[in-house]
């Protein structure tokens, strides 16, 4: 096998959605050198979607369906899963993916909830866990909690506790920002009321804080999400430094809303906690577009940017 420790490897994702088309529009803007990237795709799907000006090489995973842009299919999502055991194999020096839909690789027997996980089941040694970092600029935000229902978040002191340790590790070490500040969004409104509205930032949140200090870990208590979000979009929206180096979502939407809504395009997914850094763009497959040739290519952009 090829040493592909020094580029950076991209998946075009499902071969229905815009992935392709985007990575090809990223590529061929941001020209850059044919030894800094391999992809990992399908001759067939890139010439479908577009042309590429320098000569990547690609690492060819099996399509033999057609390509039916917009749609969701079985074949789609097993493509999107062998691309991503793939890159997983080949040990790059950062991964970069575009977007695929969970429903297809679940067409496809594949049953995870995101790339995040997929990442995670190939990557992981040594007690690792894969996390979920959206950045925009110095704006970050980390999910404690990823792709689940509302109903089935379940929080608890010592997992607040481990994945925050492991972000201020991160944070030093690869973003060579020491003593990193962190801010915690409470689970409920007003962050609980003094559990008037919610008990798990009393019971659950601030034990877990407490912990963390006694660590050397620069948090706030659990504070409302609202208000925390509030100063981060205007710090960010002035060109300026928000307040924390790291806004510390309970859920999902809870984290991804306020950080998509002012940063768009520039805000990247980036999985970190493993010995590879991967970067995705913030939006998904767009199925209604595409096909048509009207993707925007920024959030792939920002993804490649983000790792070079």
């Amino acid at each position: 096998m090829n040493n592909y420790s020094n580029k950076i490897a991209i998946t075009t994702g499902d071969p229905n959605g815009i992935g392709a088309e985007i990575t090809i529009k990223a590529l061929n803007k941001l020209g850059l050198a044919s030894d800094e990237v391999v992809i990992v795709s399908n001759k067939k799907i890139l010439d479908y979607y577009g042309q590429l000006e320098n000569s990547y090489e690609v690492i060819e995973i099996p399509y033999e369906g057609n390509i039916k842009a917009g749609e969701v299919t079985s074949e789609g999502g097993e493509f999107s899963y062998q691309s991503l055991k793939k890159v997983c194999e080949i040990k790059p020096r950062a991964i970069v993916t575009a977007p695929v839909a969970k429903n297809a690789m679940h067409m496809a027997g594949r049953i995870f909830n995101g790339q995040t996980e997929v990442l995670n089941k190939f990557l992981a040694h040594d007690g690792q866990h894969a996390e979920m970092l959206f950045v925009a600029d110095e704006f970050r935000v980390l999910l404690l909690t990823r792709h689940c229902a509302l109903k089935e978040i379940n929080l608890s002191k010592n997992l607040i506790y481990d994945k925050v340790l492991d972000l201020k590790k991160i944070f030093e070490d690869k973003f060579n920002i020491k003593n990193p500040k962190f801010a915690l969004c409470g689970i409920n409104p007003h962050a609980g009321e003094d559990g008037i509205l919610g008990v798990e930032e009393r019971d659950i949140m601030q034990p877990a804080v407490d912990m963390l200090r006694k660590s050397n870990v620069d948090i706030t208590n659990p504070l409302p999400s609202d208000t925390l979000f509030v100063g981060a979009a205007k710090a960010y929206c002035s060109g300026k430094k928000p307040p924390y180096d790291c806004y510390i979502a309970a859920y999902h939407d809870q984290g991804l809303i306020p950080i998509k809504t002012v940063a768009g395009d520039k805000t990247v997914n980036m999985t970190i906690g493993l010995d590879i850094i991967r970067t995705s763009p913030g939006h998904g497959t767009a199925f209604d577009i595409a096909g048509k040739n009207i993707a925007d290519e920024g959030g792939m952009i920002s993804a490649i940017k983000a790792v070079l």
